[in-house]
């Protein structure tokens, strides 16, 4: 019997070296010592619960949204496959720069954020996106940051100013999941990276995207 490949095919380890430190933000549990292939699909027709949905390649469902994408308040519930809520976006409305807040589980307050995420410049050709842990309230230097082309679905994600890469997202489309009223991507995250992490910052991007009308 013919092996088939699975496609896209897991992530090599010797293509993704192992971080030195370990790259823990929503939760230690998220962190895998090799590396993870995950496939983003947006669903273009649908508007309310189940636009944003993650899954591994085999497409078993890891992480969805729930929420309003077009309220006053844009407000946004990740949860895992089962339902549990993971951490909630919230977009906080008439900022300058698009800000979004994170914060753990079902939570708003305060004493519950995780990451603030924001873009560098209101007017940008290219997507740039600069992210700072709640222990880092003054916001003078970036803990992470998010470059490159949202249309072209191909993002990297770093570690602060440096070069260092943590994720990259990259483009997977087909006939069918076009007619499908489908978009799907991949999105790579290296060794020892949160990787619910990387999920929270790209469905951020997805929103504001979503908001610009970029679809």
């Amino acid at each position: 019997m013919e092996h088939v490949q699975a496609y896209p095919p897991p992530a090599t380890p010797s293509a993704y070296p192992p971080l030195a430190t370990r790259v823990s933000v929503i939760g230690p549990q998220y962190c895998y010592p090799q590396p993870i292939d995950l496939v983003v699909v947006r669903k273009f027709l649908t508007i309310s619960e189940g636009k944003f949905a993650v899954t591994d390649i085999y497409g078993n469902v890891m992480f969805k949204t729930k929420g309003k994408f077009f309220s006053i308040h844009d407000r946004r519930l990740l949860t895992d496959a089962a339902g549990n809520p993971v951490c909630t976006l919230r977009h906080k409305i008439m900022t300058v720069h698009d800000r979004w807040q994170v914060f753990r589980g079902e939570s708003t307050e305060e004493k519950d954020l995780i990451f603030t995420a924001k873009r560098s410049s209101m007017i940008q050709l290219k997507t740039k996106l600069h992210v700072f842990l709640a222990t880092n309230p003054k916001e003078d230097v970036c803990d992470f940051r998010m470059e490159g082309s949202w249309l072209e679905r191909s993002c990297f994600i770093y570690s602060g100013e440096r070069n260092t890469i943590l994720a990259q997202m990259h483009k997977k489309c087909s006939v069918e999941s076009e007619f499908l009223g489908k978009d799907k991507f991949m999105v790579t995250i290296y060794p020892n990276v949160d990787y619910a992490f990387v999920v929270a910052l790209i469905a951020i991007l997805d929103g504001i995207n979503n908001d610009d009308d970029f679809e």
